[in-house]
């Protein structure tokens, strides 16, 4: 018998990430497949007030919380003796939890101390005979395997957008809280502030609801025989601006930075979408002059509607890689676009 628990950490206002909900739809997902099993909750934070009202009615037989000023920030040494006094408390074998940044730093360090297993990455998780099996992404989403362990406790880190995030009703939880001994010399690291750019200058947007592409394209010679860098880049930065849509990149126009030729000036690696890139998930997607290599097609994978521009008929775009393909002048689309939203 499985005692599942569903382990998470509440953001600076004291709600839970949408990626937080979607580990507890997996949590409660295994506990109706695996019989006999039942599932707890075990939330950390400064004020976990909200975020265990949030979750009151996702069945969760016992609510565990750690909270106070001590957890407002992530600091892996007040974090760690925060989840091994839930995961002790809860007698938890299997662990679901989110793959946030806060939660990657702690939960291996967490697996180690109760002498137990962890797999992040992992995208799927399933029943079958009475066993566990995961889904779980290696070489940046570029291959899958399906694992197994006997092993308990078992942590699993669970990848964004993998599963519908969990909806009920608010209500009054009741919270369990658990003790932990918190020393001067586990805060001495502390969080001063947050540097973040602009809204206007913000590329990067995992919950938009359109993902644009650009590939290198922009940066190569243009009809008029020259290139046209600081103009590709007003238009884009404008039609991300007006649609809030976020920005990703092919490999080869990323790697432009490291070759000597125009770039992009707000472009970097973490944009880069495919072949080592990130494989964002988006409702829809743009591609903008890209070649349509297979490799940046894969990172696209989970994008529900694929459409591009390139003035080649014959790309790998019009391949079956694109639901659309619009035939025609990525710089005079866009232009005309950016009109259309001014509007």
């Amino acid at each position: 018998m499985e005692q599942i628990l569903f382990l998470a950490h509440t953001e600076n206002d004291g709600t839970l990430p949408k990626l937080a909900l979607e580990s507890l739809a997996a949590a409660k997902s295994l506990e109706s497949e695996l019989a006999g099993s039942s599932l707890v909750a075990g939330l950390v934070g400064e004020d976990i007030e909200k975020a265990a009202n949030t979750i009151a009615g996702c069945g969760a037989s016992r609510i565990f919380g750690v909270a106070g000023g001590e957890y407002n920030q992530s600091r892996y040494s007040t974090d760690i003796l925060a989840v091994e006094a839930i995961a002790r408390a809860a007698n938890a074998t299997l662990i679901v939890a989110p793959a946030t940044s806060r939660w990657n730093r702690v939960l291996s360090g967490l697996a180690c101390r109760l002498n137990g297993r962890i797999d992040s990455h992992v995208t799927g998780m399933s029943a079958a005979g009475g066993s566990l099996f995961i889904a779980r992404w290696y070489y940046r989403q570029r291959m899958e395997a399906s694992l197994q362990r006997t092993h308990r406790p078992w942590v699993l880190l669970v990848e964004s957008g993998c599963q519908e995030a969990w909806k009920g009703e608010p209500g009054n939880a009741a919270v369990e809280t658990v003790a932990v001994a918190v020393s001067p010399s586990h805060t001495r690291t502390s969080v001063k502030g947050y540097r973040s750019p602009a809204a206007d200058e913000q590329t990067i947007r995992p919950d938009a609801q359109l993902l644009f592409v650009t590939g290198a394209g922009w940066t190569k010679t243009q009809p008029d025989g020259q290139t046209h860098t600081p103009e590709a880049e007003k238009i884009i930065l404008e039609f991300l601006k007006r649609s809030q849509a976020s920005l990703g990149g092919s490999k080869s126009l990323v790697d432009l930075s490291g070759e000597g030729q125009a770039v992009l000036r707000f472009m970097t690696h973490l944009n880069q979408v495919g072949q080592t890139g990130s494989t964002p998930r988006h409702p829809k997607g743009l591609s903008t002059c890209c070649h349509g290599e297979e490799p940046h097609a894969v990172g696209w994978r989970f994008i529900n509607e694929r459409r591009a521009i390139n003035l080649n008929p014959n790309c790998g775009w019009a391949q079956g890689k694109a639901d659309v393909l619009y035939v025609a002048d990525a710089f005079d689309v866009m232009r005309k676009v950016n009109q259309l939203l001014a509007e």
